[in-house]
């Protein structure tokens, strides 16, 4: 990285691969302090929406030396997309973070629109953003995180062999619901902030119901936003009910599975959600 990045993200290496797919990820490897592969191996977390969320949530690689809460070191992989693709960041992630086959809400369509009408986005913008939404292939990401990108750090940075974690937020948390749905090995721990289940008829209830009694072994941590749940966007408080039932289900069941309720907004909440999930998950 050039000296001006590297001040800003200290210990932060950074590289572009390109998957099996043809897509091409921009990829942030923040260690610890004074990490050395050579007498310590440790876990990878894995944060999703890199082009956003690496300068929120990759300083906080610190609070492993906080002295009045330790957490387990940990070796922060972000990931996001390189070249010409990081300016469509926000549109290229439906794309990779949305189950294929889920289903757009009315009520999304209606927060796109108001976009569009306030001057966030173009008509064509908007259209290239949905029209993403209606491919979508997290399948396909999961399988370039667990399968290519992982062997990669695994071999230049030494990590452990187990004790991996996922934090996603948004959509970023609606793949993170998923990946544990799925019943992925690698990771250990995973952190859903605000997950993205808009729609009553997301896949996520349908994976619910086919999972049956049969739980997925890793750690869940999920949280949301009160201004979510208490504000006047539909598509939020959508999302914070869907997350609620859930959340019920899951507990109901008997699952490992921790919550919290954040005072932020679904924007503001992407650093706080992050802290949760360490605090939770990855406490001494």
């Amino acid at each position: 990285m050039s000296a001006m990045w590297q001040g800003c993200l200290a210990d932060t290496d950074y590289f572009e691969l390109r998957s099996s797919g043809g897509h091409d990820y921009g990829v942030w490897v923040t260690t610890p302090p004074g990490y050395d592969p050579a007498t310590t191996q440790t876990p990878a977390v894995y944060v999703l929406d890199g082009n956003w969320a690496v300068g929120l949530t990759a300083p906080l690689i610190v609070t492993q030396k906080d002295p009045m809460q330790q957490l387990r070191p940990y070796i922060q992989v972000s990931v996001g997309y390189a070249g010409e693709d990081a300016q469509h960041w926000d549109r290229l992630r439906n794309r990779d973070l949305v189950p294929p086959g889920e289903p757009i809400a009315p009520e999304f369509i209606d927060a796109v629109e108001m976009g569009v009408q306030a001057g966030a986005r173009t008509r064509e913008e908007a259209d290239a953003y949905l029209a993403e939404l209606r491919d979508s292939h997290a399948d396909a990401f999961l399988s370039f995180l667990t399968a290519e990108l992982h062997p990669r750090i695994e071999r230049d940075y030494g990590t452990a062999a187990s004790g991996h974690g996922l934090f996603g937020y948004s959509y970023g948390g609606l793949f993170s619901l998923y990946t544990w749905l799925t019943g992925s090995t690698l990771f250990e721990t995973i952190g859903a902030g605000s997950p993205g289940v808009v729609s009553e008829d997301s896949q996520v209830f349908a994976m619910l119901e086919k999972m049956g009694d049969r739980l997925p072994a890793a750690r869940l941590h999920l949280t949301v936003n009160d201004r979510e749940l208490l504000g006047d966007l539909a598509i939020y408080q959508n999302l914070t009910k869907n997350a609620a039932t859930v959340l019920h289900r899951l507990t109901a069941r008997g699952a490992a599975v921790t919550s919290a309720v954040l005072r932020e907004t679904h924007v503001t909440g992407l650093q706080a959600s992050f802290l949760s999930y360490l605090r939770t998950c990855r406490a001494r």
